[in-house]
């Protein structure tokens, strides 16, 4: 019974130093436990952007991805859709550090800052698209303002949106067909061309929902 009992104490004694890091007769050497190991976010690099942020390389194991796609919005505007691969959104209040694989995407129209974005989903102003050709892009950040870098290149996608003239003010629809219906589509509000654009990194073909 007291061999019996002693046993017991002793794989229990062996547990215990197991669950605190240390093996059952390892005199004190230290080992990671597994898990507990923080990843590393990626490499910094001496880029920066427009805004003077700086370009983090991302693994090259499985590096993040954005694709864009604009499209003319239902009554005015824009609709803006991204895709993303190796990437998710983080949600407000997320603490600003570096993690693999999370940030924000911000959105430019001809190099300048429109919004940030925390999701796939954005409806851009029809007067920050006036008439003529316009580049959007969409460019991936970590949560500490960093850049996501792949091969010294900035993750990002641009897209080529043309904007026509605008309806005048009060002005119908006509209906369709004829010489009244090749008027209307003259003069829709917004034409799309190159809906999805390919940046310096590589993106997605096709636009779907974040990854």
């Amino acid at each position: 019974m007291s061999w019996t009992r002693g046993a017991s104490a002793a794989l229990a004694v062996c547990v215990l130093l197991l669950t605190g890091s240390a093996g059952c007769g390892s005199r004190g050497r230290e080992e990671p436990v597994t898990g507990t190991t923080p990843t590393s976010a990626g490499r910094l690099l001496d880029r920066t952007d427009e805004d003077g942020r700086r370009y983090r390389e991302a693994h090259a194991g499985r590096p993040p991805e954005v694709g864009i796609e604009v499209e003319p919005a239902a009554g005015d505007g824009w609709d803006v859709r991204l895709t993303v691969r190796a990437f998710r959104f983080s949600p407000r209040g997320t603490p600003a550090r570096a993690v693999p694989g999370r940030g924000v995407a911000h959105l430019f129209v001809d190099g300048d800052l429109v919004t940030r974005l925390r999701g796939p989903r954005h409806r851009l102003a029809a007067g920050l698209v006036p008439r003529g050709t316009h580049r959007v892009t969409a460019r991936l950040y970590a949560d500490d303002g960093t850049v996501w870098a792949v091969g010294g290149e900035p993750v990002e996608s641009t897209a080529d949106v043309t904007a026509s003239h605008a309806r005048p003010a009060g002005a119908t629809e006509p209906a369709p067909g004829g010489a009244e219906g090749e008027k209307a589509d003259a003069t829709r509000p917004n034409s799309a061309r190159a809906s999805i654009g390919t940046g310096s990194n590589r993106s997605p073909e096709r636009a779907g929902g974040a990854s």
